[in-house]
């Protein structure tokens, strides 16, 4: 059973003018990753805004994805969906196309008990031979995975890891201790991807990786060399880039600094605006330092 380790970039979804998918954009950055031997690919994240797709569109990000992959390095695919019977619709058409791995967010909108998030994520892994990895990201679903539960349902074989993009590392923390070294415990928040690693964790799904995928590479290689002060020299490349976000409403920022470094990513769908001129002017500021240290080619 798949073991997620490395680093994963959490991949964008690119629109076109339309905003329709731009397929071949996707196929493109697709690529691009895999030649910046990155560890894995995870589509149809929040980065990914599957939550502004259809299912067939889900399915033909996916397709696509698998297909740039072929087989050269793991392809992890979003299947959480705000019911737990969607959720599993799309986990078993995933696996039919030949995803290598699910990840599974906590259902959204309304308020969960520990134990209706355990019984919806058993449901899912039930449901499907790949390997599941388990998504909490709180302050955007309002639920939130305790570190018992998660201990509960890492004792199923199938559910492999957890992506934490709470942002608290005690939380983290209390992951690793919970459930165990065999269990996988991966960063969501960027800022926290080496913390992370120094803790027992297995690694991060990053978003920034969509812009230096060497540069957030090199975080775990550095420190899976041993080389724990170079690895932080990497880890604080990432943190002009991290707190630009807040300049726009998520993956408005992201894409737009992709776009700025000539990779199409287009704009995020509404009701997410693009960035203000002034947002931009700014983030405009922060890629140009970037391009002048090096970080981008």
């Amino acid at each position: 059973m798949l073991q997620p380790s490395g680093v994963i970039p959490a991949m964008v979804t690119p629109f076109d003018a339309d905003h329709h998918i731009d397929e071949a954009a996707l196929r493109r950055l697709t690529r691009r990753l895999i030649e910046a031997d990155v560890h894995g690919l995870f589509c149809l994240g929040t980065n990914g805004e599957f939550f502004s797709l259809s299912f067939e569109e889900k399915l033909r990000v996916a397709e696509i994805v698998i297909e740039e992959a072929h087989g050269r390095l793991p392809v992890y695919v979003g299947a959480g969906c705000a019911s737990t019977n969607e959720s599993v619709q799309l986990a078993v058409q995933l696996e039919r196309m030949g995803a290598d791995a699910l990840s599974v967010i906590t259902p959204y909108f309304l308020t969960y008990t520990q134990q209706e998030l355990a019984d919806h994520f058993l449901t899912v892994a039930d449901a499907t031979v790949l390997p599941v990895l388990l998504y909490n990201i709180p302050a955007r679903t309002g639920n939130s995975l305790q570190p018992r539960t998660v201990k509960e349902l890492s004792t199923v074989p199938n559910i492999v890891g957890i992506k934490d993009s709470s942002g608290s590392f005690d939380t983290i923390l209390q992951y690793i201790e919970f459930a165990g070294q065999d269990f996988a415990v991966l960063a969501g928040t960027d800022s926290l991807i080496l913390p992370t690693l120094m803790a027992g964790g297995h690694g991060a799904i990053a978003a920034t990786a969509n812009v230096f995928p060497e540069t957030v590479r090199s975080i775990y290689e550095l420190w899976m060399q041993g080389k724990p002060e170079e690895a932080e020299y990497s880890q604080r490349k990432l943190r002009a880039l991290r707190s630009s976000f807040s300049l726009g409403t998520l993956p408005s920022v992201l894409k737009e600094a992709m776009c700025m470094i000539g990779l199409p990513a287009g704009q995020p769908r509404l009701p997410v605006q693009p960035l203000s001129p002034l947002a931009k002017a700014e983030l405009r500021s922060v890629m140009d330092r970037y391009m002048e240290e090096g970080v981008i080619a």
